[in-house]
């Protein structure tokens, strides 16, 4: 009876999904985000599912590798289900609300799933920094890229912060936000858990057995979220029709089979060159990045986030309308 009681409340859930108080809860949920950004780390929830992440995996990588592999998956899904109970359940309760409370509730709890404002600020604190000095960039680089910033120059550290910010485009917010149209809260909250494990287990080396279905998981998820939100840049920006053929090639100069997409197609839309060291070149024949590029580059990521927000909100309520 639990079991059934669990799947009835995912299925009301998904069904509650796709109704016109969702665009609603879009909404005030980006709105939400622009104005008071994140909330405190006691509250956040993606802080509570690093923690579960942390005390599990501290051990992970010590074991052989089929026994992390199995671990490493055993202790994803049960993290995946957990969230994905609790915030169907908690969806399910917030439908007995008034639909103003219930679009409040909602976008309150949505927003920490996503981080639209926090992506814009720390990529233009870069620049920022960069003006007092280079070693100032450097050391905000950090922030939010994983490499060694050390020996990085003024273009390449705009370079790094651009790629930055086209990556996590997809992970921090086209990704959330179109797994929320399709299943609410709960298939926001556990593609949030899903890119959260792949950015604290996802790596090689000693964690490469370990952290392999994490990465997985992590990729399949980001599938289809990336192409869109790839698109969406080009479309956003000029000479998106003469450019959309090129996006496919430069997109897989890179490792990831999703990152490429939206770092393409910032690259091919400001028509910028962005290098990794010693690893890709995107748009080989752009230009390197300046001050004025950066701001650019922020505004043109802010517009697309809202436009492609609202687009998957109001595609699900019209095939719900239409089923």
């Amino acid at each position: 009876m639990a079991i059934w009681a669990v799947v009835e409340v995912n299925v009301y859930a998904v069904a509650r999904s796709r109704t016109p108080l969702d665009i609603m809860t879009t909404i005030l949920a980006l709105l939400i985000d622009r104005w008071l950004g994140e909330p405190p780390n006691r509250l956040h929830p993606v802080v509570w599912m690093g923690y579960y992440l942390e005390q599990l995996g501290r051990d992970l990588p010590a074991h052989a590798p089929t026994r992390a592999l199995i671990l490493g998956a055993a202790y994803w899904l049960v993290g995946a289900t957990l969230i994905a109970v609790m915030y169907s359940y908690i969806a399910f309760l917030l439908t007995n609300l008034p639909a103003w409370l219930e679009v409040s509730v909602t976008a309150m709890l949505l927003k920490p799933l996503f981080a639209l404002r926090l992506l814009l600020r720390e990529v233009s604190a870069v620049e920022t920094a960069l003006k007092d000095s280079v070693e100032q960039g450097r050391e905000r680089l950090r922030r939010i890229v994983r490499g060694d910033t050390a020996r990085l120059d003024r273009s390449e550290i705009r370079e790094s912060s651009l790629i930055s910010l086209a990556e996590n485009f997809t992970d921090s917010v086209i990704a959330p936000l179109f797994w929320f149209a399709l299943f609410g809260l709960p298939g926001a909250a556990v593609y949030r858990f899903a890119n959260t494990a792949d950015a604290m287990w996802g790596y090689r080396g000693r964690w490469e057995w370990a952290g392999k279905f994490a990465a997985r998981a992590d990729d399949l998820l980001n599938l289809i979220p990336a192409r869109i939100a790839g698109l969406a840049l080009l479309l956003v920006g000029p000479g998106a029709m003469r450019l959309f053929p090129r996006l496919p090639s430069e997109a897989a100069r890179t490792e990831s089979p999703n990152q490429g997409w939206t770092m393409g197609a910032l690259a091919l839309s400001r028509n910028l060159l962005l290098r990794k060291p010693n690893g890709y070149v995107l748009n080989a024949s752009g230009h390197e990045p300046s001050e004025a590029d950066i701001g650019l580059a922020v505004h043109h990521v802010e517009l697309t986030a809202w436009i492609v927000a609202l687009m998957f909100v109001c595609t699900t309520t019209l095939f719900g309308f239409v089923e």
